[in-house]
């Protein structure tokens, strides 16, 4: 919330936050068959456990503290970079992290992210399918008065602040000459928590007159299916973080829910089967990236989005800049004690033989 504080200060003063993260995240230039694109490395938020994430739990974190909360539930699936990340740093704010968690498709990326949950030794509740979630997370809500339950990514217009205030930062890195302006911010759609905040933010920045260039495509690459990732959903979104903005006294941006769908594509060409499977697209763009030292990426999120980064690389689409949400950090396995406690569902999941059909390339 930095960035938004050094040009909004007194929206800033508004909004409840818990600084985590180290800020800004760089912002470097690689080249990719003799062109470049610019990589935003979200990863190096935090060095014990970053990520895109990290900037929406500062205002989750600042939200629950000032509701009087002494308990954070984050809701995901078992491999989830969201509820890894709040569980981490929960204790940074003086809260404890709870998980409410159900089954997606193994692969060594959700296999680390799970074993790094069950090795927080928090309170875990399993469910059998996503349908349930919206259940259970009321039950507990009713259940917990003294805790805040998240919906999946933090996805609300408490949370889109954190990609909002980024923006903001993009904006003084590119006046700093680090990038050039960007015709697209190329980046995973999977709650659309950051992409509906990107979208937002960049508007405010540009009515302010922080962000002085064309206000580039937010190009999310879904790696969730419709309608999680309909554009109703992320435009939805972003116009209400927008009216959030004005009801705190900030600035009023006149734009209506059909020019923001204009600033965002949906681009659902790389989700394969589904959610959590990697594709051999997504796989070959991670081992692309690896070669030319770029950000660590995640088959079944991250990379999904760079296989699209790469296909409008070659079709002479630019500048790029490339939104690296994974985490840096490469997370170790559970103790035997954490998985003796944690649900049995989860534990045979972990230890299937098919834990291992889905891994990084060398």
């Amino acid at each position: 919330m930095r960035s938004l504080a050094r040009h909004l200060p007194s929206l800033a003063a508004r909004v409840p936050s818990v600084e985590l993260g180290t800020w800004p995240t760089p912002l470097r230039s690689s080249s990719i068959a003799g062109r470049e694109v610019w990589i935003k490395h979200e990863g190096q938020s935090h060095p014990t456990y970053g990520g895109n994430k990290i900037r929406t739990l500062e205002v989750w974190f600042g939200h629950a503290r000032e509701r009087g909360a002494t308990k954070i539930w984050g809701l995901g699936a078992y491999g989830s970079n969201h509820v890894v990340a709040m569980l981490v740093h929960a204790a940074r704010a003086g809260l404890t992290g709870a998980a409410l968690l159900f089954p997606q498709p193994q692969s060594s990326w959700a296999i680390e992210n799970a074993g790094a949950i069950i090795d927080t030794r928090c309170e875990l509740v399993r469910v059998r399918s996503v349908a349930l979630l919206p259940f259970v997370g009321l039950a507990l809500a009713r259940r917990d008065r003294h805790a805040v339950v998240m919906p999946p990514g933090g996805a609300t217009t408490i949370g889109t602040f954190g990609a909002l205030a980024a923006a903001f930062e993009l904006a003084e890195q590119i006046e700093a000459g680090l990038a050039p302006p960007p015709a697209r911010i190329v980046l995973p759609i999977g709650s659309t928590c950051t992409a509906a905040g990107l979208l937002a933010g960049l508007q405010l920045a540009h009515a302010v007159g922080v962000w002085r260039w064309p206000v580039p495509i937010v190009h999310g690459v879904r790696v969730t299916p419709w309608p999680v990732t309909s554009y109703a959903m992320i435009v939805n979104l972003a116009h209400a973080t927008l009216a959030r903005v004005a009801r705190l006294g900030g600035p009023r941006v006149h734009i209506g829910v059909r020019e923001l769908r204009a600033r965002l594509v949906v681009d659902g060409r790389e989700l394969g089967p589904g959610y959590g499977h990697p594709t051999p697209q997504s796989l070959a763009a991670l081992a692309t990236l690896t070669r030319h030292r770029g950000p660590r990426l995640d088959g079944v999120y991250s990379a999904k989005a760079a296989a699209a980064l790469l296909r409008l690389h070659r079709d002479g689409v630019g500048p790029l800049v490339f939104w690296a949400t994974k985490s840096e950090a490469v997370l170790g396995s559970p103790t035997l004690e954490a998985l003796g406690a944690a649900p049995r569902a989860l534990v045979d999941w972990l230890r299937a033989p098919a834990a291992t059909s889905w891994s990084a390339p060398l």
